[in-house]
């Protein structure tokens, strides 16, 4: 009878089989491997959105109600249901229908001098900006002041105002009829972007210098009218 045949092993598979991972890993390489599983791009994808779980947490919580035991301490209340659907219609309505309103207002021209529903004239502008002197908010102050100054300039038909004009925009248009003050004009528009888009705080000697320039221009007499600004 013949014996059987020895069987070698390479010495290369050996060390690899040595060193592969058990099968059964201990509780600290179980927890890596499934974090490692679960951080992978097609997990985060199938992930709920908060908005998601807060309105599936409501539905669930809807059907606990409806479908309640006798013996249960909650209750179906058909007006508490009609309220939480009110609610959560409310809720939907904003979301769908505020938001494109405000990408809107945020889409407007950056640096632009007034809001698409800011129709005040220029002497509520010039109450405005006194009240918040007065407070001493010399940021919103300033701002004001410059809307002053850019209302009356348009009431006199020397600038046009157009959605997304800018402060700059203002004073280059006003410079043409004004020419003696172009630096006065540059520098208000300067301050009016520092504190309205820039986070700058404004302060008094910026404010009153800007006031002064807006008196001095509803008392002198352009010099030539911007073409196109007048009709």
């Amino acid at each position: 009878m013949e014996s059987a045949a020895a069987v070698i092993v390479p010495p290369q598979l050996l060390t690899a089989l040595a060193a592969a991972p058990p099968l059964e890993p201990d509780e600290p390489t179980g927890r890596d491997w499934v974090l490692q599983e679960l951080s992978k791009p097609e997990y985060a994808q199938a992930r709920p959105s908060p908005i998601d779980e807060f309105f599936n947490s409501i539905w669930e919580w809807v059907l606990d109600m409806l479908s309640a035991s006798p013996d249960s301490p909650f209750t179906f209340n058909p007006l508490l249901l009609i309220i939480l659907i009110l609610v959560i219609g409310a809720i939907l309505a904003l979301v769908f229908f505020g938001r494109p309103r405000a990408l809107a207002r945020r889409g407007q021209a950056p640096g632009s001098v007034f809001l698409d529903d800011d129709d005040r004239s220029s002497a509520e502008l010039r109450t405005a900006a006194r009240a918040a002197a007065d407070a001493g908010d010399w940021a919103l102050a300033t701002t004001e002041r410059f809307r002053a100054l850019s209302r009356a300039l348009t009431d006199r038909t020397l600038i046009a105002l157009r959605p997304g004009t800018t402060a700059q925009g203002v004073a280059r248009d006003a410079e043409r009829a004004f020419p003696d003050e172009r630096a006065e004009l540059h520098e208000g528009a300067n301050a009016f972007d520092a504190v309205r888009y820039l986070g700058a705080s404004g302060s008094r000697e910026r404010y009153e210098r800007l006031t002064a320039l807006d008196e001095r221009l509803e008392r002198t007499k352009p010099t030539r009218i911007p073409v196109g600004a007048a009709t």
